[in-house]
C-alpha cells in the first residue's frame, strides 16, 4: 500500500512542499493530494497590487500540479483529527474524509479582523483574493463617483504600508490615510524611516502614529483617543491570525493557535504531522521565532522537504536554514525599501532602497511565483524509493 501524504493549503509553502515530494520520492511508494479551497494559486504577497487595480496572475492549481501525479482535491477543510490520521473536508457535494500516513499542514493565515469591534463586518483585507477583489470593487465605485473618497488602512506593519501606497499612488484622486499603533517604520533603520516618510509625503499619504483604533463603523474608523476618521474604505492590516483547525484537532499549539514544532518542521506532540509557512511555530536559527512572511514559508518548507524526504526513505535528516535576514517593502511601483535584519532580529544601520531596490523587489517576488507555480522543476529522472517499514 502506498504511503499518503496530504498536503493541506496550496499557497506558498504547500505548493511548493507538495512539487518536491513528488520530484524527490518514487510515485511507486507515495501517493500526494493536495487539499486548496480555491482553484487558483494566489500570490499573497502581490495581493495590495490587485487591490489597488492591478492585474495579477492566478495559475490554475490543476495547470500547476500537471505532470506530476500529485491529486488535487478542491475542498475547504473544516477539521483534522491527528489520532485516527483523518482530515474532514467539505465542497460543492458535501462533506468527506481523507486519511493520511503523513500530514503537511499548511494553511497559512488570514487577515485578524475580529481583533477589534466592526472590523469583521465593515473593512476589508488584502490577505487573500476574494477580500481583495472586494476591495478592488470599492476602490472602483468611488472612483466612478467622481467625487474622490476615504481610504483608511489600519496597520503599520509591511502589508499596511505596501498597502497605503500602492493606493494611493494607482489611485491619486483618494485621500489614503495610514494608522499607526507607534513610530512609523519603528522596527527600521534611522535612514530607511526617512526615506518610508518621503515616501508616504510624496504620495500623499496622512500619517496617524501613536493611535489605536478603537472600533470600525460603515463609514469612520473611530480611534482609543476619541479621533473620528471619515472611511469609505477601510483596510484592516493590524496583523494576522491563523485558522482554530489545528487547536480544535488536539495538536500542540502556542496561545495564537501556530502549530509548535521541532527543529525539522515536525509537530512536538504527532509525528506524523508537520506543519510550514505561516501556521508553524518554529524557532529560528537565531533562536527566535520566524515571523509570518514569505521568506519564513520557503524556509519552513525546505526544512519540511528534507525531514519528510530523509525519514521515508531512511536517510539522515539535512538541517537547513531557519533565518529571517531581510525585510523588502513595495512603495508604489516605482520605490521600495530593502531593509537587512542581524541576528538579534534588529534593522542593521544600512538600507537600500529608490528604483534599484523596487526592480529586485520585482524580481525576487516573479522567482517566488514561478518556483511555486513549477514547484516540480521538471521531475528528475529518477525519485528515491520509501525505506521499509515506512514511519513518518
Amino acid at each position: 500500500m502506498k504511503h499518503r501524504i496530504v498536503v493541506l493549503g496550496a499557497g506558498y509553502a504547500g505548493a511548493y512542499t507538495a512539487g518536491n515530494l513528488a520530484r524527490r520520492l518514487s510515485p511507486a511508494d507515495v501517493e500526494i493530494t493536495v487539499v486548496n479551497a480555491a482553484p487558483e494559486f494566489v500570490q499573497r504577497v502581490r495581493l495590495h497590487q490587485l487591490a489597488a487595480g492591478r492585474e495579477v496572475e492566478a495559475p490554475k492549481l490543476t495547470d500547476v500540479f500537471a505532470g506530476t501525479g500529485i491529486r488535487l482535491r478542491l475542498a475547504r477543510v473544516t477539521a483534522v483529527d491527528p489520532e485516527r490520521r483523518l482530515v474532514a473536508v467539505a465542497d460543492a457535494d458535501g462533506s468527506g474524509e481523507l486519511g493520511y500516513d503523513t500530514l503537511v499542514y499548511a494553511l497559512g493565515s488570514h487577515g485578524a479582523v475580529d481583533a477589534v469591534r466592526g472590523a469583521a463586518e465593515h473593512a476589508f483585507d488584502v490577505a487573500g483574493r476574494p477580500s481583495a477583489l472586494r476591495l478592488r470593487e470599492r476602490l472602483d465605485s468611488l472612483g466612478r463617483r467622481g467625487e474622490g473618497g476615504n481610504v483608511v488602512v489600519v496597520g503599520d506593519g509591511l502589508t499596511g504600508i505596501e498597502t497605503a501606497t500602492e493606493i494611493a499612488e494607482s489611485r491619486p484622486g483618494l485621500s489614503v490615510t495610514l494608522v499607526a499603533r507607534g513610530e512609523l517604520g519603528a522596527p527600521l533603520s534611522a535612514g530607511a524611516r526617512g526615506r518610508l516618510r518621503r515616501a508616504c509625503d510624496r504620495l500623499g499619504v496622512t500619517v496617524l502614529e501613536h493611535t489605536s483604533v478603537e472600533a470600525v463603523e460603515a463609514a469612520r474608523v473611530r480611534c482609543a483617543d476619541g479621533t473620528a476618521l471619515a472611511s469609505d474604505a477601510t483596510v484592516w492590516t493590524a496583523g494576522f491570525a491563523v485558522s482554530p483547525i489545528a487547536a480544535a484537532g488536539g495538536l500542540e499549539v502556542t496561545d495564537n493557535g501556530r502549530i509548535v514544532v521541532d527543529r525539522t518542521m515536525r509537530s512536538v506532540s504527532h509525528p506524523n504531522v508537520y506543519a510550514i509557512g505561516d501556521s508553524a511555530h518554529a524557532i529560528g536559527d537565531n533562536g527566535r521565532p520566524l515571523p509570518m512572511s514569505c521568506s519564513s514559508a520557503a524556509y519552513t518548507s525546505q526544512q519540511g522537504i528534507e525531514a519528510i524526504v530523509g525519514r521515508l526513505t531512511g536517510r539522515e535528516v539535512a538541517n537547513t536554514k531557519l533565518v529571517y535576514t531581510y525585510n523588502h517593502i513595495s512603495l508604489g511601483r516605482r520605490d521600495a525599501i530593502w531593509q537587512g535584519i542581524d541576528d538579534e532580529g534588529q534593522a542593521k544601520p544600512t538600507h537600500m532602497g529608490g528604483r534599484k531596490s523596487a526592480r529586485l523587489k520585482v524580481v525576487l517576488v516573479e522567482i517566488s511565483r514561478w518556483a511555486t507555480s513549477h514547484p516540480t522543476l521538471g521531475m528528475p529522472k529518477r525519485r528515491h524509493r520509501l525505506a521499509a517499514p515506512v514511519d513518518a
